[in-house]
C-alpha cells in the first residue's frame, strides 16, 4: 500500500507526467468545452480526478498520435489498468466465492474481464462518445470496436489508480465488476449465440443454421445491418447490428431462445 501511495504522490511532479507521455503544456491545452465534458463524465461516474489531463490521456487512442505526430496516447495506461483490473477482480472473486476452487475462479474471471464484457461496460459509461480518435479510425467505426472500447476502460482504470490511489480504484472497479460476476453466476452474461445455435441445430436436425442479409443502411463509416437465420426451414429474426457479425449474433439469439424455451421441448445442449 505504501508503494501505491508513493506512486500517486510522485505523479504530481513533472518527471512523472512525462513518464506517462503527458506534459504540463498538453494538460493546459484541454479546451473549455472538453473540460466541461470531462467534468460531467466524472459526475456521472461518481469519481473525481485531480488531473483532468490524466483522464483525457486515458481517453486518447493511439490513432491520434499516429495522425498528429504527438507522442502520447492511452496505451501505457491500458497496460497498467489491465493489471489492476485483474487484481481487483481476482480479489472480489476470492472473497465472494469461498467454496470455489482455483480453476473455477479462473474461468469466471476470464469471462468477467473479457473483451465482450469490458466493451459493454465501456459503452454503458459512454466511453465511445468521449474517446479521442484519429480521423481515419473514427470514420472506420473505431467507436464501435470492442478492442478499442475495452482498452479505453482499462486505461481509465489505470489513470484513476495513478490519480487517486488503490482505494478509489478498488471501489470503482468493484461497482463495475460485481454486477458482471453476478450475471456470470446466473448465466446472464454475454454468450456466443451463433455457436450455441449451431450445436443445437446439429443435434436436432443434423444440419447448420443459414444466415441471410436482409438489408443494410448508412454510409460506410456508420453502417447498420439486418440479418435473419433459417433453422431447418424455420426463419428467425431479424437481428440488427453495426456489422454483420453482431446482427448474426442477434438473429441467432432470437432463434436459440425460441427453440430452447418453446414448451421446454428441447433441453439446453
Amino acid at each position: 500500500m505504501n508503494l501505491m501511495a508513493g506512486m500517486v504522490s510522485q505523479f504530481d511532479n513533472e518527471a512523472s507526467l512525462q513518464s506517462s507521455g503527458l506534459s504540463q503544456q498538453e494538460i493546459l491545452e484541454i479546451d473549455a468545452k472538453r473540460k466541461k465534458v470531462l467534468t460531467a463524465f466524472q459526475k456521472m461516474l461518481r469519481i473525481r480526478f485531480k488531473s483532468l489531463g490524466l483522464l483525457n490521456l486515458a481517453l486518447t487512442h493511439r490513432s491520434v498520435s499516429n495522425e498528429s505526430g504527438c507522442k502520447f496516447n492511452n496505451e501505457r495506461l491500458e497496460f497498467l489498468g489491465d493489471a489492476i483490473l485483474g487484481a481487483v477482480s481476482a480479489a472480489l472473486l476470492y472473497e465472494k466465492l469461498t467454496a470455489r476452487n482455483e480453476g473455477e475462479l479462473a474461468k469466471i474471471k476470464s469471462v468477467v474481464v473479457s473483451e465482450d464484457i469490458l466493451s459493454g461496460i465501456a459503452r454503458e459509461l459512454q466511453l465511445d462518445s468521449l474517446l479521442l480518435l484519429g480521423r481515419g479510425e473514427d470514420l472506420s467505426g473505431g467507436r464501435t470496436k470492442k478492442a478499442i472500447l475495452a482498452d479505453a476502460l482499462e486505461a481509465l482504470i489505470g489513470a484513476l489508480y495513478l490519480d487517486s490511489g488503490y482505494k478509489a480504484v478498488h471501489a470503482f472497479v468493484s461497482r463495475l465488476i460485481l454486477p458482471e460476476i453476478n450475471r456470470v453466476l446466473d448465466k446472464r452474461h454475454y454468450q456466443d449465440y451463433k455457436s450455441l445455435l449451431q450445436v443445437l441445430t446439429q443435434r436436432l436436425h443434423k444440419t447448420f443454421p443459414v444466415y441471410r442479409l436482409l438489408k443494410r443502411s448508412g454510409p460506410d463509416h456508420d453502417r447498420f445491418f439486418w440479418m435473419e437465420v433459417s433453422v431447418n426451414g424455420q426463419v428467425f429474426g431479424p437481428g440488427t447490428g453495426r456489422n454483420k457479425k453482431s446482427a448474426e449474433q442477434e438473429a441467432a439469439k432470437i432463434a436459440y431462445e425460441y427453440l430452447t424455451n418453446r414448451d421446454r421441448q428441447y433441453p439446453l445442449p
